[in-house]
């Protein structure tokens, strides 16, 4: 029996309750379970007595000692206890727990994926770095957490767009087209450009794409310098964040907010909406009114946006786009940035509290690592892949919340030792797949014989409630926002299958055992395992080796 079975059959003892005047309340379209924390309870616990008790009239333990007989009559239940102010503690038999390793592997990578999302369409925006350089460590966080999150939103149920929003409008393009054009030319970086030596390798696509380059009057050149240089660091972002395994949906480009005029319009709407005002020769939106420490020039005096208008034109541009949530993962300072994006949803007539959230990321210090040649005063992405590994880095960046500052030391995350996190956790998987392996060639077979009954022993009790908690832990991920609950729950399912294979056997003791059902049914929990741990990680962007 799977939780969302046993959750069908508790709303249904539920109904039954209330077809026979034993219950008053309404019965909600879902009935949560959960695991206890002390095995001893059962395997699965519900508080839905004391949700009901309340709307109903009754005390919690009544409600509860009425729903008790039902649940009993129901296959596959062996026991049911009330504790506490009214909790209902579940124990399965041991053919009907067992016959969740058969769902899972028929499931296969579908299992742990749920509806908690469904009906949110959102626009997941993060990283979003200025493409007047290579990305480096401090993006490296909302890389891994923010893929991993859009990752868990998808598997939840939502529709979900990941954007990067380019920020390639303004000065600093202007004075990156510049520090391209001086290389290009043989001279020194201008006062407040871009020194690092990666503006070398910029200056040579511009000069190989156009070897006139240096012919053509300054202004036409610095054009070309800015435009061909944009192109080819931006397509260097793209491959750096694909070989980390990240995708975006959208490309957004700020400059297609001022070349389109959207801009000036999403002044407009936020006037007629009774937010802007003029004051000093500039325009203003009156953000004070939504919680914001001050009010915000939209418009300068000289007539030139500012890039909060910016912000208020793409805000809008996501709303016009269908997008009913707009998240945003910003880097570790752009706390100010909260009330203002906040206040800019509300003067747009949006819910604050419903159609933007902000989240901040700190920083990350990654022990070890050395500052890019290219870039001069930068750790790079691409150094730290090469380096550590994407699988080690997007684990270990995701076993946190975002909102702690992290410390890491790179040449621990390369060790293959059971302390390294992720190497515990792939290391179960590739146990699984070895398993698997030697077990087919001693002739077990999962699909010739499956008995659930069978799978009696402790650990296997354990790690199948484990199994069974995966879709709960995703879908409560997804809805927090918080993909390191699902890194922590594979390295309680890696040593609770490692405690397993220590104490049961798949495969016979020497080619004269006889194969029985019950190392097939063994098998069939080991690929169940092999299953979660390969679906969990792939959540979190990380791969699941066969071998290592």
């Amino acid at each position: 029996m799977t939780p969302e079975e046993l959750s069908s059959a508790i709303r249904a003892a539920l109904v039954e309750a209330a077809a026979a005047g034993d219950l008053s309340a309404p019965v909600p379209d879902d009935v949560r379970v959960e695991r206890p924390r002390n095995r001893d309870h059962g395997d699965w616990s519900t508080n839905i007595a004391l949700q009901l008790a309340k709307p109903a009239g009754v005390p919690p333990r009544d409600l509860a000692t009425t729903l008790v007989a039902r649940l009993l009559d129901v296959a596959g239940i062996s026991a049911v206890d009330v504790a506490g102010p009214g909790f209902l503690n579940i124990t399965l038999d041991t053919a009907s727990a067992g016959e969740l390793a058969r769902s899972i592997v028929d499931a296969g990578p579908a299992y742990g994926r749920n509806d908690a999302e469904a009906g949110h369409t959102i626009n997941l925006e993060f990283i979003s770095a200025n493409p007047t350089g290579p990305l480096h460590i401090g993006h490296t966080r909302w890389a891994a957490l923010g893929d991993a999150m859009r990752r868990l939103l998808v598997a939840s149920g939502a529709d979900v767009t990941a954007e990067y929003y380019i920020n390639d409008a303004g000065t600093q393009m202007d004075v990156f087209g510049a520090s391209v054009l001086a290389r290009a030319k043989g001279e020194p970086t201008p006062e407040g450009g871009y020194p690092g030596a990666y503006v070398d390798d910029l200056a040579a696509a511009a000069l190989e794409q156009r070897p006139d380059l240096l012919d053509l009057p300054e202004a036409d050149a610095l054009v070309l310098a800015r435009r061909i240089g944009y192109e080819a660091q931006l397509a260097e972002i793209r491959a750096t964040l694909e070989s980390f395994g990240v995708h975006f949906d959208v490309w957004f480009s700020e400059a297609t907010l001022h070349d389109g005029g959207a801009v000036e319009k999403s002044v407009d709407r936020l006037r007629e909406q009774g937010h802007v005002f003029d004051e000093g020769g500039a325009v203003w939106l009156r953000t004070t009114d939504f919680g914001d420490d001050k009010d915000r020039v939209l418009i300068r005096a000289n007539g030139e946006p500012t890039y909060f208008a910016a912000d208020a034109a793409y805000y809008l541009s996501k709303k016009d786009r269908g997008f009913d949530e707009k998240i945003y993962l910003l880097g570790a300072d752009h706390h100010g940035y909260i009330n203002r994006l906040k206040a800019i949803a509300a003067a747009a007539g949006d819910d604050p509290e419903h159609n933007i959230e902000v989240r901040i990321g700190q920083l990350v210090n990654l022990g070890g690592a050395k500052l890019s040649k290219r870039a001069g005063n930068i750790v790079e992405l691409a150094d730290v892949i090469r380096w550590i590994g994407s699988d080690a880095i997007r684990y270990s960046l995701a076993r946190y919340p975002a909102d702690s500052p992290l410390s890491l030391e790179g040449e621990e995350l390369r060790k293959q030792t059971n302390d390294n996190p992720v190497f515990y956790v792939q290391y179960a998987h590739a146990r699984t797949a070895n398993v698997s392996r030697l077990a087919a060639e001693d002739g077990v077979s999962a699909e010739d014989g499956f008995d659930p009954s069978l799978l009696a022993d402790p650990t296997e009790a354990t790690l199948l409630a484990t199994l069974g908690d995966f879709p709960r832990v995703v879908a409560h991920a997804a809805q927090l926002r918080e993909p390191h609950r699902v890194a922590r729950y594979l390295e309680d399912l890696a040593g609770r299958y490692h405690k397993w294979y220590d104490t049961c056997r798949v495969r016979p003791m020497n080619a004269e055992e006889e194969v029985t059902d019950l190392h097939r049914t063994r098998l069939r929990l080991n690929d169940a395992t092999r299953q979660v741990l390969a679906n969990g990680l792939d959540l979190l962007g990380v791969s699941a080796p066969e071998r290592m």
